[in-house]
């Protein structure tokens, strides 16, 4: 199998493990999230999702309904099929994605491994950025020493070739210091953490807080009940009493009016 073809059936199944698709899907997926499949072709998709499902790793499963399959064949068209990744095809792939070798250092399937590395634990993804830092380091090193060799020799516009292939090997060593420093610092698991939930009331304070209330309105209530009892509230016989005095005692029973008191003539 050349490496091509093990990076695209690595990229099938990464592809698979999400959701299950039918070939025009998983052409449309390779295109645009994985650049490095621009170029290629159902003629190359194709053969690569057969090997899969003879090796076990995928099944196929009718697109559409019954008779819509049954209308395609009628009419000559290929009917639908869905691709969908078997329990072996997920334990391979996970195999595939806990390998750090040399192969997942090199340009192609850097970019592939890369692009699932959401799925990646985090010790693997550092292992390969490393590895992929050390590898560009390599050839910044080479294309130094050859740059220094041939500059005499070369006209503008290859020694400006040259420097910009030297700057593109530059930049990407940086970005990838960049991640190495954040994966160790640990950013990648502030990110994916949920958001905090929003603050919840406290049920205790709450209640606190509505027995307090009504205890006031309560007590409220008790006031108005005992200032309109000493007013207007009748006796337990059902006669009215007299308006109470400012301590709220009731006023001492008047005996007969004293004739010494009279004041009229």
């Amino acid at each position: 199998m050349s490496r091509r073809s093990g990076i695209l059936e690595f990229a099938v199944l990464g592809l698979l493990r999400e959701s299950p698709m039918h070939g025009y899907e998983l052409r449309k997926r390779l295109n645009t999230s994985l650049g490095i499949f621009r170029a290629f072709s159902y003629g190359t998709l194709y053969p690569c999702l057969k090997t899969l499902v003879g090796n076990g790793w995928l099944i196929e499963e009718p697109g559409s309904a019954p008779e819509e399959a049954l209308a395609a064949s009628l009419a000559g068209r290929r009917a639908k099929i869905v691709y969908r990744l078997t329990a072996e095809g997920k334990e391979h792939f996970e195999e595939l994605l806990s390998q750090t070798g040399p192969d997942a250092w090199e340009d192609e399937h850097f970019a592939a491994r890369f692009a699932f590395f959401g799925q990646t634990e985090r010790e693997v993804r550092m292992r390969v950025l490393e590895g992929r830092r050390s590898r560009l380091e390599e050839r910044l090193e080479k294309m130094s020493a050859s740059l220094a060799r041939t500059r005499e020799r070369l006209d503008d516009y290859t020694l400006e070739l040259q420097r910009h292939g030297m700057e593109s090997v530059e930049r990407e060593v940086r970005w990838l210091n960049e991640l190495i420093e954040s994966e160790r610092a640990g950013r990648d698991q502030r990110r994916s953490a949920p958001d905090s939930p929003a603050p919840q009331r406290d049920s205790t304070s709450d209640s606190t807080t509505s027995s307090a209330t009504s205890s006031a309105k309560t007590g409220s209530n008790s006031t108005t009940s005992t200032t309109g009892s000493n007013s207007t509230t009748g006796d337990e016989d059902g006669l009215p009493r007299l308006r109470g005095t400012s301590g709220g005692s009731p006023p001492e029973a008047s005996g007969p009016p004293d004739p010494s008191e009279d004041t009229t003539t």
